[in-house]
């Protein structure tokens, strides 16, 4: 079975002082077992927010790592995250807490997981058990 991949994974795949970076490469092998590697568009755009990124580079990575960038977001990954922006926006003014903003990408991303019915590995993962109840969530241990 495919596997998403949240952009705080790759990124941390690649910042050596993030505290889980050498648990990062052996979970994407355990998924890469299970089947594939995949991206929303979504993550690309993240990825690409960091100045060290360039999009040769991000292609590159891609092409080289197997890791398939599904560009095509339809209509039932933007209603699934809207419906979840919605009610994430809800939650906040209610309980009006310190929680930080979200920003419609994450919602994107889990929508996507969710929609096609693909695990997510992130290091987020109580937002997006909040947000996506029935997304099922691959977490990464410290080693």
């Amino acid at each position: 079975m495919p596997t998403a991949i949240d952009t705080n994974v790759l990124v941390a795949l690649w910042d050596r002082d993030e505290p889980l970076h050498p648990a990062i490469r052996p979970a994407l092998d355990v998924a890469l077992g299970r089947g594939s590697l995949v991206v929303a568009a979504p993550v690309f755009s993240e990825l690409l927010a960091f100045p060290s990124r360039s999009e040769a580079f991000l292609d590159h990575f891609f092409r080289d790592t197997g890791i398939f960038v599904d560009w095509d977001l339809n209509e039932r990954v933007w209603r699934t995250a809207g419906v979840a922006y919605q009610a994430h926006a809800v939650r906040r003014k209610k309980h009006r807490g310190p929680g930080p903003r979200r920003i419609l990408a994450d919602f994107l991303i889990g929508a996507h997981a969710l929609s096609n019915e693909l695990p997510l590995m992130t290091l987020d993962d109580r937002f997006y058990q909040a947000a996506f109840p029935r997304l099922s969530i691959v977490t990464i241990e410290h080693s």
